[in-house]
């Protein structure tokens, strides 16, 4: 996913007075103000977090909050624009507390695969750089789709973060720095698997190359909110149960997309480029940083006022 403008509200607070002073068109209104009404229509989930189809929690305590299947579906789809498919199987997202989609900060798309077991023999000797030669290959494939979809081609500048894994908490890490269309700063997909006995835990942190370090050390701790339930988790393997067939490097290879995995029958889909791109790429016309400014409030949210609730959409789980 890409940041059309990096910190699309504190951009917007950057532009000089000149432009504050301007009025944006009833377009750029009505663009901003369709992003405004999806971020405030959305139902965030706090605390402990079931995902019943993966026999596993997320225990977000206080810095996250977790959107379920179908406002995370709009999230992608509305807010940053990637293709409808990319969007299926997704059962939610996790932001920090505090932030939204139109804020510039990470998001982590959660998915769950019924892959089976995935074996973790392979960790020293997968040849990673190989699928990266097999990822820059499919590129070419995927931007015809996407350019017949009318969406911006794509380029694959390589691994942000090569895998690694992690023996003790089972989870598999890796990263690529990817560019659409003309971005200055490339977007960044941050791709985090934790193992379980019957499958394993996606979570796809999508963000901006500049925001790597601040990624890399939240993905750490985000991973560690999700576990299985006894029974499900990666120790809880007997001789016996299904296995997936492949190992780690099969498990990467799965989880962007490439044609080789498709045609072992790993996954269907395109390529899984994620970007982050919501539409306010109108607010880089003068004046409407003024405008957003006078109607949202510094913080990009509605002004209050003595009418207003004090509490938001979403609930807790427990």
């Amino acid at each position: 996913m890409k940041v059309v403008i990096a910190g699309a509200f504190a951009a917007l607070l950057l532009l000089t007075a000149g432009f504050a002073a301007a009025q944006p068109s009833p377009e750029e209104q009505a663009d901003v103000q369709r992003l405004v009404q999806l971020r405030d229509s959305l139902r965030p989930v706090h605390g402990m977090v079931k995902l019943p189809g993966a026999k596993a929690v997320l225990n977000l305590g206080d810095g996250y909050y977790f959107l379920p299947a179908d406002d995370a579906r709009r999230v992608l789809v509305e807010g940053w624009k990637n293709t409808p498919q990319f969007a299926d199987g997704v059962i939610g997202m996790i932001f920090p507390a505090g932030k939204t989609f139109l804020d510039d900060t990470w998001g982590a798309v959660v998915r769950y695969e019924n892959t089976f077991y995935v074996s973790d023999e392979d960790a020293k000797t997968a040849d990673y750089d190989g699928l990266l030669s097999d990822m820059h290959k499919s590129v070419d494939e995927e931007n015809i789709e996407r350019k017949k979809e009318g969406f911006e081609s794509l380029s694959l500048i390589g691994w942000a973060q090569a895998p690694t894994y992690e023996p003790k908490f089972h989870d598999l890490i890796w990263a690529r720095e990817i560019q659409f269309g003309d971005e200055a700063d490339h977007t960044l997909n941050y791709d985090v698997r934790h193992l379980g006995r019957n499958g394993v835990l996606n979570l796809s942190m999508i963000s901006s190359m500049s925001s790597l370090a601040d990624v890399r050390q939240a993905a750490v701790q985000l991973v560690r909110t999700a576990e299985f339930e006894p029974g499900s988790r990666y120790a809880d393997y007997k001789k016996g149960d299904k296995t997936a067939g492949y190992g780690l490097a099969g498990l990467v290879a799965a989880g962007v997309g490439l044609v080789v995995a498709k045609q072992a029958g790993l996954l269907a889909g395109a390529l899984l480029f994620l970007k982050k791109g919501a539409l306010l790429v109108v607010a880089a016309a003068a004046g409407v940083a003024g405008w957003f400014r006078t109607r949202f409030g510094k913080a990009g949210k509605p002004d209050k006022t003595e009418s207003d609730e004090d509490d938001g959409p979403g609930g807790s789980v427990t």
